[in-house]
């Protein structure tokens, strides 16, 4: 059979698997690779999966948009956490994971040849979802700092825009963008009838007394900025595959049809322990992400001492740092070797959209303390021996 040729062999391959199989190949290899935390689900979402299999009917599908209870719980949340009402102008819709709520929204606000204005360094499954939906991806830059340019975002709205994409806290970069830098986003967006999509999955995790902020509570801006969550970070569900996307109204239909046709309706049994994940305790999270503060703080004091090396841009949100390593070598060889000669993985900046220089992104959220120095001591020692040599 000839080769067959598709719209996918224009998408890049995910970079976690190819890193994973490396690090397969190099047992004793710690990771600072893939976005995720260590600990599990609270106990309440444990507790809830009793509540499905006590009906029998929770077996047939349900809602495309979500089971009633769990739609109830994520509205009185985003009131109180993130100061987004929902209205009779917004609407909430579940979904599996908040990848899936990037491709429902991309899916449903373009046509093939359509523009979504992407910052770099960019989430690398936002740019596949906007390549397998045969649109293109407009990069713009960041500053020094990977903080927004408001200015060069409008600069470069055609008319084949249809959206701008933030991440806030940011993959890959960690850092946290400003109120005022969002605002601009939405005002921008507005002015040329585009749509805001913003991307919160790491929303609790901020340091330094940083606030998080939704653009979605900003006034009058309902009808164009569509924001995306999840549960896969913050409560330990990465395997459940729950996010969750607030959406103006006029796009139910839409996303619903997309939905339909690629899920039909989100699993319920992870939507009852997502119910009941949302019962625990403002300890649940507070102790975690303390937690994770403590081993932000040890992978920061042991990259500093890469200073001469690298450059380390302060980043108060996520788990990850991204460093740009002075050196000419290619950024997967750079990774190859640290895995291969180190026992220590990241992942390389060009993933992101980065190719201008080295660039390696550090995670630090699935790690505990004691196995986080130890990674971070591997990396700072392979990278001294290898990009000094």
């Amino acid at each position: 059979m000839e080769s067959l040729t598709s719209r996918m062999q224009a998408v890049q391959s995910p970079i976690i698997p190819v890193v994973g199989e490396l690090i397969k190949n190099s047992p004793g290899t710690i990771s600072l690779g893939q976005g995720v935390v260590s600990y599990n689900p609270p106990p309440e979402a444990i507790e809830f999966l009793a509540k499905f299999l006590a009906e029998p009917a929770n077996n047939s599908y349900k809602s495309v948009e979500g089971i009633s209870p769990l739609l109830t719980v994520l509205a009185g949340k985003l009131q109180g956490f993130n100061g987004i009402e929902i209205n009779g102008e917004n609407c909430i819709v579940v979904t599996a994971g908040s990848n899936m709520g990037f491709m429902n929204a991309i899916l449903a606000i373009t046509n093939p040849g359509d523009e979504i204005i992407l910052n770099t360094p960019y989430y690398f499954n936002h740019e596949m979802a906007i390549a397998m939906a045969g649109c293109h991806p407009v990069l713009v830059a960041t500053d020094e700092n990977y903080q927004l340019r408001p200015e060069a975002i409008a600069q470069a709205i055609t008319p084949k825009t249809r959206a701008v994409v933030t991440i806030s806290p940011n993959n890959p970069t960690g850092v946290v963008y400003s109120e005022a830098a969002l605002h601009q986003v939405n005002q921008i967006c507005g002015d040329h009838n585009i749509y805001h999509i913003s991307d919160e999955a790491y929303e609790y995790f901020t340091y330094n007394g940083i606030k998080h902020i939704s653009p979605g509570a900003f006034d009058n801006n309902s009808e164009y900025t569509i924001s995306l969550y999840s549960l896969s970070k913050a409560y330990g569900f990465a395997s459940w595959r729950i996010g969750y996307m607030v959406i103006p109204k006029h796009l139910l239909v839409a996303v619903k049809k997309v939905q339909d046709t690629i899920l039909i309706c989100p699993p319920v049994i992870s939507q009852y322990a997502a119910l009941g994940a949302l019962q625990a305790k403002e300890e649940y999270l507070q102790s975690h992400i303390a937690a994770i503060a403590q081993v932000r703080q040890l992978v920061l004091d042991s990259l500093n001492r890469l200073q001469g090396l690298c450059s380390i841009i302060p980043a108060d949100g996520a788990f990850y740092f991204f460093l740009k390593v002075h050196t000419q070598m290619d950024a997967f060889e750079l990774v190859k070797r640290l895995i291969q000669e180190h026992k220590v993985a990241v992942i390389p900046g060009t993933t992101f959209g980065i190719d201008d220089g080295c660039y390696l992104r550090v995670a630090y959220g699935a790690l505990q303390k004691e196995t986080a120095k130890e990674g971070i001591e591997r990396l700072v020692q392979g990278l001294e021996t290898i990009v000094s040599n």
